[in-house]
């Protein structure tokens, strides 16, 4: 299994200090927590796009290629691209561009988008949310696909034998497909035959087995074979040396950027009763010390049999050093377990 980070560069302020970090210190901070992944031995960092102040990264591919300079085996990713309200010349030419870079090592994550401030910014209707994305990811499809491209659709100008540049290392470079829980996006998926990239933020992951199930089908009605497709599962996460510590640790910035977003779309405020239910076993939340998240990850394996998983420490602003030792454990102590676990049950499955 892959195992790895991402973060959408949050720029909250710190729920005990009420400091706020300036957006050059986040990002300063941002490439030196892509670097310790690269060297701890992770296999992904992931970089999510937003255009709203509580954000640093709307332009992943850009951060992306500064870390691509400062690590060496690593895998880059956006997580996600908001595909509906960008360019695919622009995404492809983007991350060509930095899978040049990084000699091979770029991956393109793309979705629909929880948040909608982008739609307007760049001047798109809302009431075209799901046309705009099918249309867009079938055009980065083709010149992904081709050098010269021919195509026409509705929410852009038509290409007619168009050469698309630079060609990236990687032939395809891979593009993955992020949801969160729509099954017709998972059904496209599949039937495309692209990777699917499961976020599970809330309730228990045992919800989510039928999507999986759902996006195997329809990858087999398609005539694809699903065992030659990847799985990837995303969830909130932090790890600290003791269970208690990460608890605490972890909870202020969690729940005042998860109540924020609850006033905006109408949830409930978090609650620490709640949060610490979803750290229990069968809970949405990697929340705990290195064996708790190591367990946590295994029995959702059990689950979806699934070939990533990244977690998301950076819920709201937390202390780089935190981050930092997250990842470092990450790397050090649930990584290789889970690895070593895996690849033991592998052995020994049947034929």
């Amino acid at each position: 299994m892959e195992l790895g980070v991402y973060t959408f560069g949050e720029l909250t302020r710190d729920p005990a200090t009420g400091y706020m970090l300036s957006p050059a210190q986040r990002l300063r901070d941002l490439l030196e927590e892509v670097e310790l992944a690269d060297q701890v031995g992770l296999d992904v960092f992931g970089l999510g796009e937003h255009h709203r102040p509580d954000y640093v990264v709307s332009a992943p591919a850009v951060v992306l290629a500064a870390a691509a300079e400062r690590t060496k085996r690593i895998r880059l990713t956006s997580a996600v691209t908001v595909l509906s309200s960008d360019d695919p010349v622009r995404v492809f030419q983007s991350f060509a561009t930095l899978d040049l870079l990084s000699a091979g090592r770029a991956e393109i994550m793309a979705g629909r988008g929880s948040f909608i401030e982008s739609f307007p910014l760049f001047g798109y209707d809302l009431e075209d949310y799901d046309t705009l994305f099918a249309e867009k990811l079938d055009l980065l499809l083709k010149i992904r696909n081709q050098e010269r491209v021919t195509w026409s659709g509705r929410h852009r100008a038509g290409l007619t034998d168009q050469p698309v540049y630079p060609r990236p290392v990687q032939d395809p470079i891979p593009v993955w497909i992020a949801v969160g829980g729509t099954p017709q996006s998972v059904a496209r998926a599949g039937a495309l035959g692209l990777p699917l990239a499961l976020a599970i933020i809330g309730g228990q992951p045992e919800r989510f087995v039928p999507l999986v199930s759902l996006y195997r089908e329809a990858a087999r009605r398609a005539g694809r074979d699903p065992s030659t497709l990847k799985v990837g599962i995303n969830t909130h996460a932090y790890i600290a040396d003791e269970s208690q510590q990460a608890a605490d640790e972890f909870f202020p910035a969690y729940a005042q950027v998860m109540t924020q977003l609850g006033r905006e779309r109408g949830w409930p405020p978090t609650t620490r009763p709640q949060f610490d239910a979803m750290r229990e076993p069968r809970g949405a939340l990697a929340v705990g010390s290195p064996q708790e998240v190591i367990d946590k990850i295994l029995f959702q394996h059990e689950l979806f049999r699934h070939d990533r998983y990244l977690a998301q420490f950076s819920v709201g602003t937390m202390p780089h050093r935190q981050i930092m030792r997250s990842i470092e454990l990450m790397g050090t102590k649930v990584a290789p377990v889970v690895r070593a676990e895996i690849a033991r049950k592998n052995a020994v499955a049947p034929a």
